[in-house]
């Protein structure tokens, strides 16, 4: 049976009123308390960010992308150099997804909204060549050239990558297929999850452990099935990945029909998930970790998460910031949140300098790495609602 020497995770408290749970997570690279967010670096980036300040604002996790880094720089040139910890100067736990989100959904014209679900109705993927029981077939976005990606080789990559966690390989599918080829896919999707244990177990040297994927679309016997599927097979943890519908309702109800028959004792981890509403919503239901580019994305677009305002965000871009002397949100206690003005940040993108998705990057992963502490304290001390509407007036 495959084990997991060096890592574990612990559950520690849960709430009297919902699904929601403290854990302890044990990586190699250190130990993690959940419910938590894994920000995304994914080029071994974390945009405008360095690791030290990643550390300074409190970030516990960090994840990288399978299918950037093994086209650029390549995974040979990765582990050669000492894996992605010294690569690019983490030495915190990282998580590294399997690349096949990025196969089914990036490039123009593409269905990652539809997977993400946001049904736009264009169903047209320029990059993905085949789908096969033996794996994809795709063209690089750096240069045309075609590339095989199997489970063998999506699991051997992550391992030469050395991130502490990572993913089966799976197809995502988009919001539009029928429920016939959701079972498709996602039995294939299973025998693609054996096979990445099997190559995984041939290599383990107990730095690394691997989470199974809970597909099915928006189809709860599909759900149910491949929760099951994870559940008796050796993973470490569960993650909730494919199309999670065309509306929150939907969503939501994905992660309702899922994690009741997931394993209860691993971690669960919602892929590429993380408004904070979603946060409050889905640690109810029982998820430990969640993961998307928002926080950074949102910066580069001058958009500011912030607590207690409606819709989540302001947007510095606007004119009424010109003159407004006050600092964004003191409470976040970083330099990035509190020494500078909003008129300040107004300016510098209005400016097109660099510095202001610099700095607003950095109050966003503060500030999402503030709620995650007050969530768990939430959960401890059973006022998780009361919390949610601090951060998210009705």
């Amino acid at each position: 049976m495959l084990t997991y020497p060096n890592f574990s995770f612990d559950i520690t408290h849960k709430d009297q009123k919902s699904g929601a749970r403290i854990g302890r997570l044990k990586t190699p690279h250190g130990e993690i308390e959940t419910p938590n967010y894994i920000f995304c670096g994914t080029k071994a980036t974390v945009k405008g960010v360095t690791p030290d300040q990643l550390h300074e604002l409190k970030t516990d996790i960090i994840l990288a992308n399978t299918y950037h880094l093994m086209l650029q720089p390549g995974a040979d040139l990765v582990e050669k150099l000492g894996g992605l910890h010294k690569f690019m100067g983490w030495n915190g736990p990282m998580l590294t997804d399997s690349g096949g989100f990025q196969v089914f959904s990036l490039g123009e014209g593409t269905m990652a909204n539809e997977i993400k679900g946001k049904n736009t109705g264009k169903h047209d993927n320029k990059s993905l060549i085949s789908i096969t029981e033996e794996g994809c077939v795709f063209k690089s976005y750096i240069d045309g050239r075609k590339i095989k990606l199997t489970p063998e080789s999506a699991t051997h990559i992550q391992q030469q990558l050395g991130a502490d966690l990572f993913m089966q390989f799976d197809e995502c599918t988009p919001y539009h297929v029928d429920k016939e080829y959701t079972a498709r896919s996602m039995e294939m999707s299973m025998r693609w999850g054996d096979r990445c244990l099997s190559e995984f177990e041939r290599r383990h040297n107990g730095k690394q452990a691997m989470y199974g994927i809970i597909q099915g679309g928006v189809h709860s016997d599909l759900r149910r099935v491949s929760a099951e599927y994870t559940a008796d097979r050796p993973f470490f943890g569960t993650a909730v990945g494919g199309c999670l519908g065309g509306t929150e309702e939907e969503m939501e109800l994905v992660v309702r029909e899922s994690l009741p028959h997931a394993h209860p004792e691993r971690p669960v981890h919602f892929l590429g998930i993380g408004q904070l509403k979603d946060v409050f919503r889905f640690v109810r239901l029982g998820v430990d970790t969640f993961d998307c580019v928002i926080p950074t994305r949102l910066a580069r677009h001058g958009t500011a998460f912030m607590k207690g305002v409606p819709g989540e965000t302001i947007n510095l871009k606007n004119a009424k910031f010109r003159e407004d002397h006050t600092p964004l949100d003191e409470g976040n206690n970083v330099s990035a949140s509190c020494n500078f003005s909003k008129a300040y940040l107004h300016h510098l993108f209005k400016a097109g300098e660099m510095l202001g998705m610099q700095l607003l990057a950095q109050h966003n992963i503060a500030t999402i790495n503030r709620l995650m502490r007050e969530v768990r304290a939430a959960i401890k001390a059973g006022t998780l609602d009361e919390l949610e509407k601090e951060w998210i007036p009705k």
